[in-house]
């Protein structure tokens, strides 16, 4: 019977959150195939030199949204739901005033921001419409992925997974209606993702319009002390969102230098399928989180540990998928971009050097998740700061100066295999004496 409930458990978090990640990600995927065939090569590595601001909206959704919905976790696991109730609330008001300043930024700033991505000559009127148009949703999307992750941990794992599913394919008739028939280009692309976002946001909403769990949407007391305890719990994760962007800049920057415009665009080819395994694997984590949160809450050890080596397990197979359907599919995939022959030979020849890094980070994730369920913050800090800021950047800007410019396909699995090294030393230290439950 307990093996019963852990796979139930496990089917019902993890399998829907999963499908829901990768169902989100299909959005810039689509984007990606729409744009390509649409409106031009070009496009492709315009929006790609936007990527990195995409992704930092996205990372510091994380750290009121991963920060709330630990906390709700474990007090949930406690029996404390008006204790939960109050974090929720800290978290949403925190996303939606983050969001606010970002929407000012995308969009009143837009000038600055395109200087700082490196998007000139060819690529700035192009990345400037995706930018725009996408910063005017920046608010209902960040809400939209904030009430996910509490939907998630109130009950309704399922209910994220449809509204996400209804939502893509919104965004995919949105993008075919405005890149076609409409003729709006890159700003087209963006506003179909921005409309099916808000739709997940509604859609995700309704749990808790009706009441459907524990956690309310309601007045309460503003604590400064919850805040900053929800930013502590989030940071480990906003920073290892921080990955993604830092990764993606200093790889444009070396790729132009060494090899020019076809390694920009072969790049964000590699960065539409890299989102499709990131969407996996934060899947498995997500999707555990609850379940290993609340494990911590009951200071139950045993489940807490068989849901930590099930989402390694997971992440393993899934890397392992990924890469061979890479290695062995990678020209059938790149075809779907639209690209021109060259860029697709090119892009064939250079991903499978890039891709068995997923593998490596598909651990990462898991582990890093695993600390900062369990009130392990400073440990995920420190796998996190070395992921998206230290190790990423020495490796990407050393390794072709030292091994030549073709290395720098394989930084990408060379860091993130550096940083798993430190990740297992941080998590046999702080087990050697066993879990403290705090």
């Amino acid at each position: 019977m307990h093996t019963q409930n852990h796979t139930r458990n496990l089917v019902k978090y993890v399998l829907p959150t999963m499908l829901s990640n990768v169902a989100f990600l299909l959005f810039t995927i689509v984007d990606g195939i729409f744009v390509g065939n649409g409106v031009g090569t070009n496009a492709l590595g315009a929006v790609n030199l936007v990527m990195p601001f995409v992704q930092i909206v996205d990372a510091l959704y994380m750290l009121t949204t991963i920060g709330g919905i630990t906390i709700t976790a474990i007090r949930l696991g406690r029996g404390d739901v008006d204790g939960a109730n109050k974090a929720f609330m800290h978290a949403l008001t925190g996303t939606l005033f983050f969001t606010v300043i970002l929407c000012l930024v995308g969009t009143c700033f837009a000038e600055p921001v395109l200087a700082l991505l490196g998007a000139d000559g060819v690529y700035h009127d192009l990345a400037k419409d995706y930018l725009i148009w996408y910063s005017i949703f920046i608010i209902p999307a960040g809400l939209s992925v904030t009430l996910q992750g509490f939907c998630r941990n109130d009950g309704s794992p399922v209910l994220v997974s449809v509204a996400v599913l209804i939502s893509t394919a919104c965004n995919i008739f949105g993008d075919w209606l405005m890149i076609y028939p409409l003729q709006m280009g890159m700003a087209g692309a963006a506003v179909a993702t921005g409309i099916s976002q808000t739709i997940t946001f509604l859609i995700v909403l309704s749990h808790f319009l009706r009441r459907k769990g524990q956690l309310r949407i309601a007045r309460f007391k503003p604590e400064g002390a919850l805040w900053r305890k929800i930013a502590v719990r989030g940071l480990p994760e906003c920073i290892a969102q921080f990955a993604t962007p830092m990764t993606t800049l200093w790889m444009n920057r070396m790729l132009f230098q060494y090899f020019g415009d076809i390694a920009i665009n072969a790049y964000s080819i590699i960065c539409y399928v890299a989102s499709f395994s990131v969407g996996i694997f934060f899947g498995t984590s997500e999707g555990l989180q609850p379940l290993i949160g609340q494990c911590y809450g009951a200071k139950d050890k045993k489940d807490m540990k068989f849901y930590f080596h099930s989402g390694l397990w997971i992440n393993l197979i899934g890397g392992s998928l990924i890469y061979a359907l890479l290695f062995f599919f990678g020209g059938a995939v790149c075809r779907l971009f639209g690209t021109d022959t060259e860029t697709l030979a090119y892009t064939v020849r250079v991903m499978p050097l890039y891709a068995w890094g997923f593998i490596v980070m598909s651990f990462n994730l898991m582990i890093s998740s695993y600390f900062y369920s369990t009130k392990r913050s400073r440990q995920a800090d420190v796998v996190n700061v070395l992921r998206s800021f230290v190790l990423n950047t020495a490796v990407i800007l050393l390794l072709p100066r030292i091994l030549g410019a073709n290395m720098i396909w394989h930084a990408f699995g060379i860091f993130e295999a550096s940083v798993l090294i430190v990740a297992v030393v941080l998590l046999k230290r702080s087990e050697r004496n066993g879990i403290e439950f705090k």
